[in-house]
């Protein structure tokens, strides 16, 4: 998985998200208010210049349309929405600012159409308490992404077995989204961890799923699909892969990995050096995105830097399984287009647990993405991954 990829899925794992992802920006300001007749939210930020860069939608249909202008005054603002050399093609807002700090307007459609524009900062009681997690989480550091999700609900859809396990599964029915939630095989403590983890990782690839047609308004096409695949639900570990194929605009469609590690007595999530490490000293646990505060995606401070950790990366992991996958399967590994045996395409391979051992996938530049189709052949055993225990010592699978 390229780590583009990894950064913009905002997810549990480690330095999941492939569109440099429209979120709240520092400084922006999310208001409620009505178009017409219709409920809407709108963020708008505007730089040190006064150029605007915004976002909204209306509650009835949650998709994001593109703003963007700049403040005719300091009370004063002009935006177009949407995306166009051409402006006059285009829906046109100007909005006035009120003493009260609200703002008022009007919405002028290409063909002359007016409609009244009103808006108010965006002021909401907390989230009962109980509520879910995620959501909450958002309340805090997410206004204008919490006002969406909290307007979605999920729908009840298939129920399987797997593993001895029955799983539920959950679809949100704009973006298809869909994860499951385990319904027994654990301690009730302990299933409840596991998926308040799992449904918070739905709602952050709900997000995700918007912020790229997001992309799409402002870039031009636009595609999202996600296949979520079960692979270890043991006592000690719950692996998931979820698999998209997207176009957020641009250049070239694209598609990845994320899988979902985790620890099932925590429900944290696991990193690569928790199950597997050949370096020299104590494992370390990494999470690459972390948030201001310096704490990692997990809830766990990084006891390394990013430096510390691309060095083990690079210096130990990377040729050491180069090493490993060459000896366990010669023939895959000598491909005539995809160069396998090179150490730096394992440098941050995406990786999910299985029954039989730790599935790899390289991870290649944008152009050779086709490589990392690999047919899922660069599995290493347990038998070798074993020999090798992370900072976890847990017993897989």
């Amino acid at each position: 998985m390229n780590r583009s990829f990894a950064r913009v899925v905002f997810a549990l794992c480690a330095g999941c998200t492939w569109l440099a992802v429209a979120m709240a920006k520092e400084g922006a300001a999310v208001y409620t208010g009505t178009l017409g007749t219709q409920p809407i939210v709108m963020e708008i930020d505007t730089d040190k210049d006064g150029h605007i860069d915004g976002r909204y939608f209306y509650t009835k249909y949650h998709r994001d349309l593109p703003l963007g202008g700049s403040m005719q005054n300091p009370n004063g603002m002009h935006m177009s929405e949407g995306q166009d050399d051409d402006a006059s093609k285009l829906p046109q807002i100007d909005l006035t600012r009120a003493a009260s700090g609200n703002w008022s307007g009007t919405w002028r459609s290409p063909k002359g159409k007016t409609l009244a524009l009103a808006l108010q900062p965006a002021k909401l009681p907390a989230p009962a308490v109980g509520s879910d997690g995620y959501l909450q989480k958002l309340y805090a550091s997410d206004l204008y992404e919490y006002l969406r999700l909290s307007g979605l609900t999920l729908q009840k859809d298939r129920k399987e077995t797997f593993m001895g396990h029955t799983l539920q599964w959950w679809v949100e029915p704009q973006s298809k989204i869909a994860l499951f939630e385990i319904l027994d095989g654990y301690p009730d403590a302990q299933r409840q961890k596991i998926n308040d983890a799992l449904r918070a990782r739905q709602w952050s690839e709900v997000s995700a799923f918007h912020a790229c047609m997001l992309g799409n308004s402002r870039l031009g096409g636009g595609d999202y699909e996600q296949t979520v695949t079960p692979q270890l639900l043991s006592p000690n570990a719950i692996s998931i892969s979820v698999f998209t194929s997207y176009y957020c605009g641009g250049a070239h469609p694209d598609f990845g990995d994320a899988p979902i590690n985790l620890d099932a007595h925590t429900a944290q999530v696991l990193t690569l050096e928790d199950v597997l490490w050949v370096g020299k000293g104590k494992p370390f646990h990494y999470i690459e995105d972390t948030g201001n505060d310096g704490s990692a995606s997990d809830g766990q401070a990084n006891a390394v830097s990013f430096d510390e950790y691309s060095k083990y990366r690079s210096t130990y992991l990377a040729p050491w399984l180069a090493q490993q996958l060459t000896a366990l399967y010669p023939t895959n590994i000598k491909d005539d287009d995809c160069d396998y045996g090179d150490p730096s395409v394992w440098d941050f391979p995406s990786w999910h647990l299985t029954p039989k051992g730790i599935s790899f996938t390289p991870s290649f530049a944008r152009a050779m993405r086709v490589c990392e189709a690999n047919d899922d052949w660069s599995l290493l055993p347990y038998s070798i991954v074993n020999q090798h225990p992370g900072g976890r010592h847990m017993t897989l699978p």
